[in-house]
């Protein structure tokens, strides 16, 4: 394996709709992806192989053996998913919206957005806020339309992990726009933010 095909890789905690999503267009790209979840393997297997061709099931540690790695669990289930896991060096992709139900409003953070809030739980990681603005239906149909290309924003601190992402979006066929820094940017992004559900088009 070269370098350039070793960075096409990525782990996702979670095996709900938005992993599925990320998953299948991760596969078509050509990307090795690991899915995991509280499941065990073997359960995902079925799964993962309807996913595309390589999408494998593995264990959360596995799967976060990739540098780039997707949250894509309820925000209240994080803390649990992603304990007791070296997390230094990755770049972690936060897709969580904090939601409280049965009320179906933003959860309150003092004024600190979601994904600052879930910074502490990825000590030596880089986070970034992306494919959390549009509904799983949506976020799995095809990125490429008629007239251009379907709309993934994107926020984080660390320019260089940042710019990963942004890549990643890209080779899945999105057009991602870079909204600044996870306060700024994220509080756009979260739920209840401005651009929370809109289905933007990058026109050709």
């Amino acid at each position: 394996m070269n370098p350039q095909e070793a960075t096409k890789a990525i782990g996702i905690v979670g095996a709900g709709h938005i992993a599925q999503a990320v998953a299948r267009h991760a596969a078509k790209a050509g990307y090795k992806v690991t899915i995991s979840s509280r499941k065990k393997p073997v359960e995902l297997a079925d799964l993962a192989s309807s996913l595309g061709d390589g999408v494998t099931a593995g264990t959360t540690t596995e799967a976060v053996q990739a540098d780039l790695v997707l949250i894509a669990v309820h925000f209240d289930q994080i803390p649990d998913a992603v304990k007791d896991i070296d997390w230094k060096g990755r770049t972690v992709i936060d897709t969580s919206n904090a939601i409280v139900f049965p009320d179906f409003k933003p959860k309150d953070f003092g004024g600190k957005t979601s994904s600052r809030v879930n910074t502490s739980l990825f000590p030596g990681a880089s986070l970034v806020k992306a494919f959390n603005t549009l509904p799983a239906a949506i976020l799995a149909s095809d990125p490429n339309v008629d007239k251009g290309r379907r709309v993934i924003f994107v926020s984080g601190d660390d320019d260089e992990s940042k710019k990963k992402v942004l890549t990643f979006a890209k080779d899945l066929g999105f057009y991602p726009i870079d909204l600044g820094g996870l306060d700024e940017g994220g509080r756009l992004q979260e739920f209840g933010g401005a651009l929370i559900t809109h289905n933007l088009i990058k026109l050709k």
